[in-house]
C-alpha cells in the first residue's frame, strides 16, 4: 500500500488541455462514447508510455503487470473500435 503513497506521476500540461479540448469538441458533437474513448486512450497513455520508467524500474513482477495491463488496455481500445465500426444506424 505504501507503494501507491510514494508514487508520482508527472503529465504535461499541454497534455491535460489537449484532453480537455478533445474531450470538449466531441461531446458538443454528441459522440459520447468516442469522447469516452478519447479520454481512455489518453489514461493508457499517460499511465503506461509517459511513465513507463516509473513501472518498469521496480522489479521483474511489475514488468509483467505493466504489460499485462497494456495488453489488456490495447484489447478495450480494439474492441471499442471494432464497435464503432459495426455500429448499426
Amino acid at each position: 500500500m505504501e507503494y501507491f503513497f510514494i508514487t508520482e506521476f508527472a503529465i504535461p500540461l499541454s497534455q491535460i488541455f489537449l484532453l480537455l479540448g478533445l474531450s470538449t469538441i466531441v461531446l458538443l458533437f454528441g459522440k459520447i462514447k468516442l469522447a469516452l474513448l478519447i479520454n481512455y486512450l489518453f489514461t493508457l497513455y499517460w499511465g503506461y508510455f509517459l511513465n513507463s520508467e516509473l513501472l518498469l524500474s521496480v522489479g521483474s513482477q511489475s514488468e509483467i503487470f505493466s504489460f499485462v495491463y497494456f495488453g489488456f488496455g490495447i484489447a478495450i481500445v480494439l474492441l471499442g473500435v471494432i464497435g464503432f465500426i459495426t455500429q448499426q444506424g
